[in-house]
């Protein structure tokens, strides 16, 4: 099964099952965000919830983890750009 959803504003489709991080590999884009100051990109580093450098606005909620999160229908993804607090995910 596919699941439709928006990255950037733009409709994209993955297999169901997939983080958010895993569904951006698989659509071949490796950043997930940029830093404040450089505006270096960065990617997954850790994969696991631990590290906070696949921060990204999910469903209109900031610095969502995107390695811990699944792919839903519908979602609304936006790319992080520069400092952002980091919630706490429970």
């Amino acid at each position: 099964m596919e699941i439709e959803f928006t990255l950037d504003g733009q409709t994209v489709h993955c297999p169901a099952g997939l983080t958010v991080a895993g569904a951006l590999f698989h659509l071949g884009r490796r950043n997930v965000r940029v830093t404040a100051r450089a505006a270096a990109p960065r990617s997954l580093f850790c994969g696991i919830g631990v590290c906070c450098d696949c921060l990204m606005q999910i469903d209109e909620r900031a610095s969502v983890r995107a390695c811990m999160t699944l792919v839903q229908p519908g979602m609304r993804v936006v790319s992080g750009q520069g400092a952002a607090a980091v919630a706490h995910q429970a």
